[in-house]
């Protein structure tokens, strides 16, 4: 690059700026446009500034800094679509430029990479990818990493003890021990959930038959059998015992080993496994009694089957669905709310259309609105049982109305839905790929010393520095300057 040394206002007004190996060149009344800004304070008191090259470093991304430059020259900032977002946020915080400033044609694309992040923060706390805690995690979860016997490193052995109970109940895939408890847990669960439904069935149960004695005429009598109940056989009581002395033996265990346990009661899996326990204790009692003769204690039972939502813990893949459930949730009241305001504004409609229309009364199926609210949840979600329908032509057509609004209402929010579970999938089966141990890069310490000019007070120390091209082209550059001089001077 040839310097022009009379400082004419030409090379004045411009600056050149080495990016990462890339040399931009500008004027800097273009870099003034944005005050309050790194590239509006550029002086050659800097310390990036070289004053042998004329320029100024900057250890930076030069694909970045292209559009950062457009920036200034056009009032325009455009994101390049071959960089990550955290990247250019980072180029952008570091020049003093604002991110609000992004073109809204940009801004979609650019904003892409916060959603990216806010769904691996949520994977990170689901911890799917977690085989096996390390000690000094497992002791922070305790609260023991303050704990002077920790620090002394003569930690008791109960406490070392509770550690690795913790870890084989808590973290199934965190040795061979957790997996083989793992296995027997749901093992037991499907043992007791099969239990309970294969106790139904008619050929699993034992009548009682009482004789009662009838008078056949004044003189004789005749035993005749009358059905008195029905009892589950007694094998399943073994069954049930069985299992749930498993389940009672594994709670009481992961409470007492609970780093936390006002957290641990909390939990809704641990809720649903107390109460179930004590439910099928609290019946059997009454069963041994023979005061259990209510439905709806036979009803209450069913909650056992909430211990199917145990397995979610052990398949990565069920907690994604669940998180997307509750990611998603704005949606689906936004959903459940449009289809209630839907099937009460056409219950009420088909109701009256019904009502006027049918010539006899005894015709109309719909008696009351509550009857046109069951048909129109039914027919607005595409089931249809048939036990209800209307009659007339308008009843006919406003139930078609409600079916076309039905579908249109409920799948329109679907793709929603859809797209969030395949985020965090996609994301799931990234992550699985990813080496569990990376490289980390530390800040490098160096010292910037600034590189001054060469001048004729070093005696010619610092032209050693130089190669022979670069001597005689500084040589031959200051005898056309003297040449110059000297023919305008004459």
């Amino acid at each position: 690059m040839a310097v022009n040394l009379l400082g004419n206002s030409d090379a004045d007004a411009r600056v050149i700026l080495n990016v990462g190996g890339q040399r931009f060149e500008t004027l800097k009344s273009t870099l003034k446009k944005l005050p309050a800004t790194r590239l509006s304070k550029l002086t050659e008191q800097l310390s990036y500034y070289d004053p042998i090259l004329n320029e100024y470093f900057f250890d930076r991304h030069p694909g970045v800094f292209s559009q950062i430059l457009n920036y200034y020259r056009t009032g325009k900032l455009h994101y390049p679509l071959n960089v990550c977002g955290p990247l250019f946020e980072d180029e952008l915080s570091y020049w003093g430029l604002q991110r609000e400033d992004v073109e809204p044609c940009c801004w979609m694309t650019y904003t892409k990479h916060r959603s990216t992040q806010e769904t691996l923060s949520i994977l990170d706390s689901l911890e799917l990818d977690t085989v096996r805690s390390s000690r000094q995690e497992v002791i922070k979860k305790f609260g023991w990493d303050d704990n002077y016997e920790y620090v002394q490193g003569r930690l008791p052995k109960y406490k070392k003890m509770m550690m690795i109970i913790w870890q084989i109940f808590e973290e199934p895939r965190s040795s061979t021990i957790a997996k083989v408890v793992t296995v027997i847990s749901i093992f037991f669960v499907l043992v007791s959930i099969l239990s309970f439904v294969l106790q139904t069935l008619s050929m699993f149960r034992i009548t009682e038959i009482d004789f009662v004695d009838v008078y056949i005429n004044a003189t004789a009598t005749d035993r005749t059998p009358t059905l008195n109940r029905q009892q589950v056989h007694p094998i399943f009581d073994i069954i049930e015992w069985i299992c749930n002395c498993w389940f009672i033996f594994e709670i009481i265990i992961r409470f007492i080993v609970s780093p936390n346990k006002k957290e641990f009661c909390k939990l809704t899996l641990n809720i649903i496994d107390f109460l179930a326990t004590f439910w099928f204790t609290f019946t059997w009692i009454l069963t041994k009694l023979n005061v259990n003769d209510n439905e709806a204690l036979d009803l209450l039972s069913t909650i056992r089957i909430m211990r199917l939502f145990k397995l979610f813990n052990h398949h990565p893949g069920l907690k994604v669905i669940i998180t997307s459930m509750k990611f998603s949730s704005s949606v689906l009241w936004l959903l459940i709310f449009f289809v209630l305001i839907a099937v009460a504004v056409f219950a009420s409609l088909i109701y009256y259309a019904e009502r006027m229309t049918t010539k006899h009364p005894d015709e109309n199926m719909f008696k009351s609105i509550p009857d046109a609210l069951w048909f129109n949840m039914i027919t607005m979600s595409t089931i249809g049982y048939g036990d209800l329908y209307p009659k007339t032509m308008l009843g006919m057509l406003i139930g078609a109305v409600a079916t076309v609004a039905g579908v249109l209402i409920i799948d329109l929010p679907m793709p929603i839905i859809v797209e969030t579970f395949a985020n965090f999938y996609t994301h799931l089966r990234a992550r699985s790929k990813l080496p569990k141990t990376r490289r980390k890069i530390g800040h490098a310490e160096t010292t910037v010393k600034k590189r001054t000019p060469i001048s004729a007070v070093d005696n010619g120390q610092n032209l050693k520095l130089l190669g022979p091209a670069t001597k005689s082209l500084m040589f031959g550059s200051k005898t056309i300057l003297n040449n110059n001089m000297m023919s305008s001077m004459a």
